[in-house]
């Protein structure tokens, strides 16, 4: 959606959209899948995990962290991902109440 629209919206679908946008690519419900298994923080590369190149792995995780849904800390060269549990929470709730407020009116 073009940003000069998003104004006509509220605040919250404009965000349940973004969030959306955030969980419609396989590959960053897969990095999210697997960076919320993982007993700590995830330093290593992640390309062996998922199977895609380093740029599109680097793309994917720009577009998470965006979202704000990762915590990262530097460690050197390296950044250690892992899930940022209360805007994970944050997301759950939202999707939760659009989804509970929506009637079942089927035809």
């Amino acid at each position: 959606m073009g940003a000069t629209k998003e104004h006509i919206h509220t605040e919250t679908a404009n965000e349940i959209a973004e969030l959306a946008k955030v969980l419609a690519h396989p590959a960053r419900v897969a990095i999210l899948q697997y960076i919320s298994k993982q007993d700590s923080c995830i330093c290593n590369d992640l390309v062996d995990e998922i199977g895609l190149s380093q740029p599109t792995i680097s793309q994917h995780l720009k577009v998470i962290n965006e979202a704000r849904l990762l915590k990262g800390t530097f460690h050197g060269k390296s950044i250690c991902y892992c899930i940022d549990i209360d805007r994970f929470q944050e997301l759950q709730e939202k999707f939760n109440s659009f989804f509970n407020k929506t009637k079942i009116n089927c035809c």
